[in-house]
C-alpha cells in the first residue's frame, strides 16, 4: 500500500527549484498520475521519481501564465510574501491572504 503524504497543500504558493517560475498548488497526485510520453520527454538525467506527489499548479514566469506539473522533489515554499498573478486563480481561490490562497468551495 502506498503510503505518500504531500508536502504542499491546495492554495500554496511554491517555486520550482531549477526553472524560474512559481505558482500555486491546485490539486495533488499521490503519485505520477501523467502520460508516459509527457515523463520521457523529460531528459533522462533530469526525470524525477514517479513514487512522490505530483503537484498540479497555476503557474507564471516573466513572460506567461500556465499551468504545470512538477514533482515534490523539484519544488520549495515560496515565502515571498508576493501574490501570483495568474488569472485563474480567483476562479479556485479566494483572496491572498497570509501567504497562501484560500479555497472557494468545499472538499470531500
Amino acid at each position: 500500500m502506498l503510503k505518500t503524504r504531500a508536502k504542499y497543500g491546495l492554495g500554496q504558493v511554491v517555486r520550482h527549484k531549477k526553472h524560474p517560475f512559481r505558482g500555486v498548488v491546485f490539486d495533488v497526485d499521490p503519485e505520477f498520475a501523467n502520460t508516459e510520453e509527457w515523463y520521457d520527454a523529460i531528459p533522462e538525467e533530469s526525470r524525477p521519481v514517479k513514487d512522490q506527489p505530483f503537484y498540479h499548479l497555476l503557474a507564471e514566469n516573466d513572460q506567461s501564465y500556465y499551468v504545470a506539473y512538477v514533482s515534490e522533489q523539484n519544488l520549495v515554499a515560496d515565502y515571498s510574501g508576493e501574490p501570483v498573478s495568474h488569472p485563474d486563480i480567483p476562479d479556485l481561490f479566494g483572496p491572498f491572504e497570509d501567504g497562501h490562497y484560500p479555497l472557494h468551495f468545499q472538499l470531500n
